[in-house]
């Protein structure tokens, strides 16, 4: 789920870049790319919860490597959703 949830919000994120570049309205995309990048946190979230009620010990020891990915992944699709409402206001100053 998670992985489908990631990739909404990435195709989300490169439509509100898309939306900006063509002065279109792009603050609905905006929401989106940053509600999905939510919606995958929380359901990676629940598969490592998952992991752990089961002790699927061997699963877990991957999370550190994860957690890296998901903070990576996180911040850049926080910078590049925002991208647009930064640089627009930079063009009116």
């Amino acid at each position: 789920m998670w992985i489908i949830l990631g990739v909404i919000a990435i195709i989300v994120t490169f439509i509100n870049l898309y939306m900006y570049t063509a002065g279109k309205d792009y603050k609905l995309a905006m929401a989106l790319g940053l509600s999905f990048t939510a919606l995958t946190l929380c359901a990676e979230y629940s598969l490592v919860s998952e992991w752990a009620i089961k002790e699927d010990w061997a699963a877990l020891r991957e999370v550190p490597n994860y957690e890296r990915v998901l903070w990576f992944v996180t911040i850049v699709s926080i910078l590049l959703n925002i991208a647009p409402v930064l640089l627009e206001r930079k063009s009116k100053k």
